[in-house]
């Protein structure tokens, strides 16, 4: 019996132990982000309106028939809609004839976008000199070789705006729009965004009736009728000159009486 045991005992595999187990190294994975499906639709219709897929004034199909053409839920739909809107790629109407309409970027859209980080962030007066300071000469430079007899038009308006201005109001309304005027007239949309987003930035951030008194003012009117010739006569060293002696002597003005600390920049 005990040899038949023996035997039969030959044939039984032992229980694997510890040691006998290979090792395996574990696994790890790191969590995943999942978009949601609102954002790969507006991503999807993003990229086929900035390539020129979609030309602008293109009406989107309608909301029922998206919703069957992607097989995403009505909110889903009208989210990733939503967003192309902030966004300035769409504009929305209601009404019999309405819909989602296809815009494309413009100006106003660069503004925006500068305008949201200016404000989104702690941005030192400074900063916002500096880069004004390094932005407009530009601009200028830009404008003498490219101007049109609509951009002359434009500034000779803004000066005599400026000229004729009674409140403080209506004068640095009129500087603003003269100096988006010279950034027109550069034909760069990115400058004139840029400006656009700058320019109301810092005069919204300036105490400005502390320190633009009548003095200031007609030597402003001066300077920009000077810039505004040197650009008719497409002078383009010249224009840079001037430009950038303008508007640093502007940034010194507000630094001495603001300082270059942080600020918050109003909503408007």
């Amino acid at each position: 019996m005990t040899k038949r045991l023996e035997e039969v005992g030959a044939d039984v595999t032992e229980p694997a132990t510890a040691d006998s187990v290979p090792h395996r190294p574990r696994v790890r994975l790191a969590p995943m982000q999942v978009p949601k499906a609102s954002d790969v639709l507006a991503n999807d219709l993003r990229e086929r309106i900035l390539r020129g897929e979609l030309e602008e004034g293109t009406p989107l199909p309608p909301e029922r028939e998206l919703v069957l053409q992607t097989n995403m839920s009505r909110t889903t739909v009208r989210e990733a809609l939503r967003i192309l809107e902030v966004q300035g790629l769409v504009r929305i109407k209601t009404g019999r004839a309405g819909g989602a309409f296809v815009q494309r970027p413009g100006n106003d859209s660069v503004a925006s976008s500068v305008g949201l980080l200016i404000r989104g962030r702690p941005v030192r007066m400074a900063a916002l000199l500096e880069t004004r300071e390094a932005i407009e000469p530009a601009c200028a430079r830009l404008a003498a070789t490219r101007r049109t007899a609509a951009d002359l038009a434009r500034l000779d308006r803004t000066n005599h705006a400026l000229q004729a201005a009674e409140s403080l109001e209506d004068f640095l309304q009129a500087n603003v729009d003269w100096h988006v005027g010279v950034a027109i007239a550069s034909h760069n949309e990115l400058l004139v965004g840029f400006m656009m987003a700058l320019s109301k930035a810092i005069y919204a951030a300036t105490e400005n009736h502390r320190f633009v008194d009548e003095a200031i003012r007609a030597e402003t009117a001066k300077a920009h009728r000077a810039i505004t010739e040197a650009i008719r006569e497409q002078d383009a060293t010249g224009v840079v000159r001037r430009m950038t002696r303008h508007v640093h002597a502007y940034a010194e003005a507000v630094l001495r009486v603001e300082g270059p600390t942080e600020m918050g920049i109003p909503d408007n």
